[in-house]
């Protein structure tokens, strides 16, 4: 890991954030053309739920071509997103999303219970994520409900 050489604030951090979550609506691409991966740092760790913690740009670019391979589309509601600010490298996005898995269409709050609803908890340095673990419900289509006596399909 490298020494902190810039210092930023939290809108900075904030910046890097959503510039990394508007890259998955658009496809892994960034407002510039880059990768997403461009946004991390070469040792960055990433954690997605049923996958694991993937280590290093190589490991993130499977783990998003696994995750990725089965999503159609996603958009993420800014607009509705609650940021949680540490006063350190250490910046928590809230929110909601909508979109088309491989096995159905999810939006958040449909059913109340169902995918679209997530939280990330990013570490950001020197204008690199160095850290984002994603917590959410990755059966975005609903599917795995037998195991869940309390949801009741129809």
């Amino acid at each position: 890991m490298a020494l902190t050489m810039q210092t930023m604030n939290d809108e900075q951090r904030k910046s890097v954030a959503i510039e990394y979550i508007k890259a998955f609506d658009n496809g892994g691409v960034t407002s510039t053309g880059g990768s997403i991966l461009d946004l991390l740092a070469d040792d960055a760790q990433v954690f997605f739920p049923k996958w694991g913690l993937a280590s290093g740009k190589e490991q993130i670019g499977k783990l998003f071509a696994d995750v990725g391979s089965t999503v159609k589309s996603i958009t993420h509601d800014y607009a509705h997103f609650n940021w949680i600010f540490s006063g350190t490298d250490v910046v928590v996005c809230e929110g909601t999303s909508h979109g088309e898995h491989r096995d159905g269409p999810w939006r958040s709050g449909v059913p109340a219970w169902g995918a679209g609803n997530w939280c990330d908890v990013f570490e950001i340095r020197d204008w690199k994520i160095q850290r984002v673990y994603i917590y959410l419900d990755p059966d975005y289509a609903g599917r795995d409900t037998s195991r869940y006596p309390w949801l009741v399909t129809d």
